[in-house]
């Protein structure tokens, strides 16, 4: 394996309640973290929780306040999440050096669901909840002809048009500048970067090569995506256009039944690991709670 896809020399930390498994994506062994509903009471749905680029699964299960978690909060409210470290990142990193496409990344995906439902609950279905590069993931799979069975997606720090030049996206000489990505400090935890650390990986070449492609894909993946859609965009975010007249082409583009966009003031990108993420994921839950009355 490149010394540059080397995986860390120890995994991160997680919160209390949350495990590590290994699914099978059709031969790829993929890394996940669990947190599953209180004990005898079958979750009310699953959620798929999908990390950007160079980060991996911990983003959802940050350590540096015990507010950051999905996962624990998620569990705590009835649902099982499943954070996954996408193809080429943590385990499947040694097995896919230089990633997958985004096409290839969702039927390695939806692979790993089917052998994650053999051996766990998975209640009413699968929620996407997606940052970033994972995002982007999220839309395409919902794009495929297995997406209609999605519950719906609740995606953030994803749009359709880039706010920075190609020079700036990150890839696999790096992640791009600081500023880009986080922001200004106070928008979060002390000890954030300390504590996240262990999260951030190295991007795969293919995938870093295809980012650029992104604006260029989405008319046609936004056209079959036909599953409630919820984005969010963070007051400070940098990385996408998110002024109305770009909102309201991308959100014109999607063939979903139902689109929410909404804001977080005071955060940066990482919306997850900073003083927004409690309020943040309580509303991805709520959307959830919307799309599974809408079932009905």
């Amino acid at each position: 394996m490149p010394a540059s896809r080397a995986l860390p020399a120890s995994p991160a930390p997680t919160s209390l309640g949350v495990r590590r498994i290994l699914l099978d994506g059709a031969g790829v062994t993929l890394s996940a973290l669990l947190a599953e509903a209180p004990p005898h009471h079958p979750p009310r749905a699953t959620i798929v929780a999908l990390h950007g680029g160079g980060m991996s699964a911990g983003y959802f299960d940050g350590q540096a306040h015990p507010d950051l978690s999905l996962l624990t909060l998620a569990a705590s409210l009835g649902y099982n999440v499943l954070s996954v470290d996408r193809p080429g990142y943590g385990t499947s990193a040694a097995q896919l050096p230089d990633g997958q496409t985004l096409v290839e990344q969702a039927a390695t995906l939806y692979a790993a669901l089917k052998h994650y439902a053999t051996q766990y609950e998975t209640g009413a279905g699968y929620f996407v909840l997606a940052h970033s590069y994972g995002g982007k993931l999220a839309l395409t799979a919902a794009a495929d002809e297995q997406g209609a069975a999605l519950i719906g997606l609740d995606i953030s720090g994803c749009g359709h048009q880039y706010a920075v030049g190609p020079d700036d996206l990150p890839g696999a000489r790096g992640h791009g500048r600081w500023s880009l990505t986080w922001g200004a400090l106070r928008y979060y935890p002390p000890n954030t970067f300390l504590s996240s650390a262990s999260l951030v990986a190295p991007m795969p070449a293919r995938e870093g090569r295809e980012a650029a492609l992104w604006p260029t894909t989405f008319p046609d993946v936004a056209a079959r995506v036909r599953v409630p859609v919820r984005l969010t965009f963070a007051a400070h975010e940098a990385w996408w256009r998110h002024d109305e007249t770009a909102v309201a082409d991308l959100t014109a583009r999607l063939a979903s039944p139902r689109v929410v966009i909404d804001r977080v003031p005071e955060a940066g990108h990482n919306i997850s690991l900073g003083w927004a993420a409690r309020s943040y994921h309580l509303k991805a839950l709520a959307f959830l709670e919307e799309c599974l009355a809408g079932r009905v």
